[in-house]
């Protein structure tokens, strides 16, 4: 589908819709945007603004939104990461966020409201939130906002992992969640696209999107052999890793968590009972 036809990618609405959309889409109205910046840990992205409508992704802190509404509590807009659209809670946003100076490295990290392990969290960031850092204190560094996080799990944003496999295996038996791209709960291709972010590699948010957008299409056949560790399996609608030529890494709800197991398994099962045959095998660089 084209993008500027998807709802997932287009800030477009039968109401309302992007300014600069003008001309391409039909509305009732358009709008231009404010840029707000994500100051939640973890910020729910919802299809409809309703806390019970069915979650999308999730948007991290110190990300950039583009908003075109903010009504009853709820902000309709694109993320800035993956150009995702859909609603946000509003307090999850703000206009005066400084910039983020470092990314969080750990898959999940405690704030706290002093240089002490020993005090009560203020907050847990997950892996990829960023962060705008104002002075240090032992092991700790202090946060522009309020509140300390150990030094051990920051890293500039510059800084990347170079393996995004082994990124992803440190999510193994971690909780599936539809929508989910955290410590926290994740599905498939969250697993995809955070553990590739974490590598300095940018991936659409959803199978589909990744299928096409990412590395080159390898040539396989019933005994899938000839793959290697970073090779991405896509079905219509799933995605796995290779940790290896033989086994493949997945978050899934068939265990409700991220597994792994041999990819002739999961080839096996996923075939009979869900997604169908594998679509393609694609390898990046």
């Amino acid at each position: 589908m084209n993008s500027i036809l998807d709802r997932r990618l287009t800030p477009a609405r039968p109401d309302l819709a992007a300014r600069h959309l003008a001309g391409q889409v039909e509305a009732r109205a358009f709008a231009d945007s404010v840029m707000l910046r994500v100051v939640a840990p973890i910020a729910p992205l919802r299809r409809e603004p309703r806390p019970d409508a069915p979650l999308d992704t999730e948007a991290l802190a110190g990300e950039v939104v583009a908003i075109y509404e903010q009504y009853e509590g709820w902000a309709w807009g694109q993320l800035g990461s993956d150009g995702y659209v859909g609603y946000l809670p509003d307090d999850a946003l703000r206009s005066d966020a400084p910039e983020p100076t470092h990314r969080v490295s750990a898959l999940l990290s405690h704030v706290y409201p002093g240089p002490s392990i020993k005090l009560p969290p203020l907050a847990l960031l997950p892996l990829g939130a960023t962060v705008a850092v104002s002075g240090e204190s032992g092991d700790f560094l202090v946060l522009a906002d309020g509140g300390y996080l150990w030094r051990g799990h920051l890293q500039p944003p510059g800084a990347v992992e170079s393996d995004f496999v082994a990124v992803a295996e440190r999510f193994e038996h971690l909780p599936y969640l539809w929508g989910g791209k955290t410590a926290q709960g994740l599905d498939c291709s969250g697993l995809t696209q955070v553990s590739l972010a974490a590598a300095g590699i940018a991936a659409p948010r959803d199978t589909d999107m990744q299928e096409q957008a990412l590395g080159t299409a390898l040539a396989f056949d019933d005994s899938l052999s000839g793959l290697k560790r970073g090779d991405i399996v896509f079905w219509k609608g799933h995605v796995g890793l290779m940790t290896d030529a033989e086994t493949l890494l997945h978050a899934t709800a068939y265990t409700m968590n991220v597994y792994r197991e041999p990819l002739r398994t999961a080839r096996d099962r996923i075939s009979k009972n869900s997604f169908g045959a594998i679509t393609s095998i694609r390898r990046l660089g």
